[in-house]
């Protein structure tokens, strides 16, 4: 997102990118009223949704990598808690109303100002609808899962993952650092 061209404060053109007296990074700060305009990253909520067996993945119908694979999350809104941000995303992309059973997996992506929170859950019911954001969705097994066509590198690595811990019956949470699939897993 770019920085704003005026104040949100005051409405001045003249802003300038500095350091404040006692803060770590430079700010966008209004040179007329001293209001510091703080760029902070985006947060993504999403789920891994398992039905006997099978996946719940959305194949993508907006940029970007319109046609890839991906699990059902989105940007969160103001006013949203990290659960209900990743619940209204599954709704909107999949028609499907879920219940979060724990936390999954935490992972930013400081090269596009990202954080990932990827949360475990059951459905609880399929309507058959999706939204405009979605070509299609699809409850997939393992074996039928299009691995090559997964959104992100530690998307499929997540799921993966999961795929393994459900059969052993064992669940941690994972931490990584950006999306090259480089996921660390933590119990």
């Amino acid at each position: 997102m770019p920085a704003p061209r005026f104040c949100p404060q005051c409405g001045s053109g003249d802003l300038s990118r500095q350091q404040p007296a006692g803060d770590t990074h430079k700010r966008l700060i209004c040179v007329a009223c001293d209001y510091i305009h703080y760029e902070n990253p985006k947060v993504i909520a999403g789920c891994i949704i398992e039905r006997e067996g099978r996946y719940l993945l959305c194949q993508r119908g907006i940029p970007p990598r319109v046609g890839t694979w991906t699990l059902p999350a989105g940007f969160m809104e103001n006013g949203e808690t990290t659960e209900q941000a990743a619940l209204r995303e599954v709704w909107e992309e999949t028609g499907v109303r879920a219940e979060i059973l724990s936390p999954y997996s935490i992972f930013s992506v400081p090269r596009i100002s990202e954080v990932y929170i990827i949360f475990r859950a059951m459905a609880l019911e399929i309507t058959g609808q999706h939204g405009p954001e979605t070509l299609a969705y699809r409850f997939f097994a393992p074996e039928d899962i299009p691995w090559e066509q997964i959104y992100y590198p530690a998307i499929r690595q997540i799921l993966e993952r999961y795929i393994e811990e459900r059969l052993a019956g064992v669940y941690g949470i994972y931490m990584g650092n950006d999306d090259t699939g480089k996921v660390h897993f933590m119990r």
